[in-house]
């Protein structure tokens, strides 16, 4: 019997016993949908977490100030010092001290109130420098951004996020060239900053930007404390010289030593690696758990395969009495199980992608479902089908052909 013929006959077998057949396809379906949409839904949290982490900037340092204590010994979380100046962000952006920093992007942050003719909204508003637009990878859909000579000359010229855009005028593109009030002082929006969503930092789209000297002079009050430091650095693979660099450079400046030092610095990448091995570890173990299904679909493909070699023991004997031998008779067992698990895998992914499509549609989390975890589970459903097959099979092969034909 060749193995055409085995393969025919095996199909015969698993189309004689229909119902049979589809009970024991649905317990490795069930399972093989489960791990496909559990994994699709890890691969998919991972990939919203890398594009939001990304889209803060590119090869991104984030300094920050240290912690601050009361007069009472109250201490504050990180960030709540007043340890970091613009003459800091100055000395960083002196490719001397620091040649594997590109930008650097002061920000001085307060939340404001802006005030047009017909309507208000409260915003953050951030004071920068023209380097912030590069090193935090944005760009303005209409209008300009603000330049170093806007700087220099405290101009009143603000950028607009879209959110606040649209809140004060109805659409992003009709806010560039009008007029606005922030505390008492009036402000021309010359700009207005592509839309990226909200991150882990709020709201990107919701911002007002302007030059950092015109919100010392006409909002802090003449401060040059700032509350965060960006800096990027020249490439992915500078991006730890760059922060030695801004490190030895800022210890130096405030006198203090690592032990002590009144600032932190983030990498987006060491976020984005943890972020990456916390969601990759829970995708495991959710894995894990729905494999637990794929177990029990196992169990019921040996058990459907050990009442078929039951029920065909005489078909057996005679086909052993015709010449066939174990190897030959183990096989058709064996493929009779892996067919009905891949077939099972085959529709288990299928439904993986209608569930993850209608789970992207319902709600706003994507659901990645590759071709590389296709293959995995499918042959993951194929060795199941072998394994679960292998004892029946080598049952079915043992019988002697004697016993084979005499038995009721």
């Amino acid at each position: 019997m060749n193995v055409v013929q085995i393969l025919r006959t095996s199909w015969a077998a698993i189309a004689t016993h229909r119902l049979r057949s589809a009970l024991t396809v649905i317990g490795i379906f069930i399972g093989i949908a489960a791990v496909s949409l559990t994994i699709g839904l890890g691969q998919g949290a991972q990939r919203m977490i890398s594009d939001e982490i990304t889209s803060l900037g590119s090869n991104l340092l984030i300094v920050t100030p240290g912690s601050s204590t009361s007069s009472a010994g109250v201490r504050g979380g990180m960030g709540s010092a007043t340890t970091l100046t613009i003459d800091d962000a100055t000395a960083l952006a002196t490719p001397s001290v620091a040649p594997d920093i590109a930008g650097v992007a002061p920000v001085m942050t307060s939340s404001q109130s802006l005030t047009t003719s017909s309507t208000n909204w409260t915003s953050t508003a951030y004071g920068t420098t023209a380097s912030w637009l590069t090193v935090r990878s944005r760009t303005v859909q209409a209008g300009r951004f603000f330049t170093d000579a806007d700087v220099t000359d405290c101009a009143t010229s603000i950028v607009l996020g879209p959110t606040t855009a649209e809140e004060l005028y109805g659409q992003a593109n009709m806010a560039v060239g009008q007029s606005l009030t922030m505390g008492t002082a009036q402000y021309t929006v010359i700009g207005v900053l592509a839309s990226v969503g909200s991150s882990t930092m709020g709201d990107e789209d919701d911002i007002v930007v302007m030059p950092y000297s015109t919100m010392s002079q006409r909002i802090l009050g003449g401060v040059n404390r700032v509350s965060t430091i960006y800096l990027a650095a020249t490439s992915q693979n500078t991006l730890s010289a760059a922060y030695q660099e801004a490190t030895s450079a800022l210890l130096a400046r405030h006198g203090v030593s690592a032990s002590s030092a009144d600032f932190s610095i983030t990498s987006l990448q060491s976020v984005l690696d943890v972020a990456s091995s916390i969601t990759g570890t829970l995708t495991t173990a959710l894995a894990a758990l729905a494999g637990i299904s794929l177990v029990v679909g196992g169990i019921g493909v040996m058990n459907i395969m050990l009442v078929s070699v039951t029920e065909r023991i005489r078909e057996i004997g005679l086909r052993k009495a015709l010449g066939a031998t174990p190897g030959v008779i183990r096989l058709q067992f064996l493929i009779e199980a892996a067919t009905l698990a891949v077939i099972g895998g085959i529709l288990g992914i299928g439904l993986g992608y209608l569930a993850g499509w209608a789970i992207t549609q319902a709600i706003s989390v994507t659901v990645t479902i590759s071709w590389s975890a296709c293959l995995l589970a499918l042959g993951v459903s194929a060795l199941v089908g072998i394994v679960a097959g292998v004892y029946p099979a080598s049952r079915a092969a043992r019988l002697a052909p004697i016993d084979a034909l005499r038995s009721e």
